[in-house]
């Protein structure tokens, strides 16, 4: 199973999208509420050079917003 992590906000509809997403197909991840931990938005901003929400780090492949062309391929997700 791959290392999943969502930095997102409660408010971000594109986070909630993205989150359900990973639901439907039963992957596990992190969910990090960048607007309560100034340490993890710190983190994501290092990684991704991006302030706006949702950031994915899966296995360390940074994707912004909700690619969902470049998650599927990440993860191999077949349709």
């Amino acid at each position: 199973m791959p290392k999943i992590i969502v930095y997102s906000t409660p408010t971000c509809p594109y986070c909630h999208m993205v989150k359900d997403y990973l639901k439907k197909f039963n992957f596990a991840f992190e969910d990090v509420d960048v607007s309560v931990d100034e340490a993890r938005a710190q983190e994501m901003i290092d990684k991704s050079g991006q302030m706006g929400v949702p950031v994915l780090d899966i296995d360390g492949k940074i994707i912004v917003g909700f690619n969902r062309a470049e998650i599927d391929k990440t993860l191999g997700i077949k349709k």
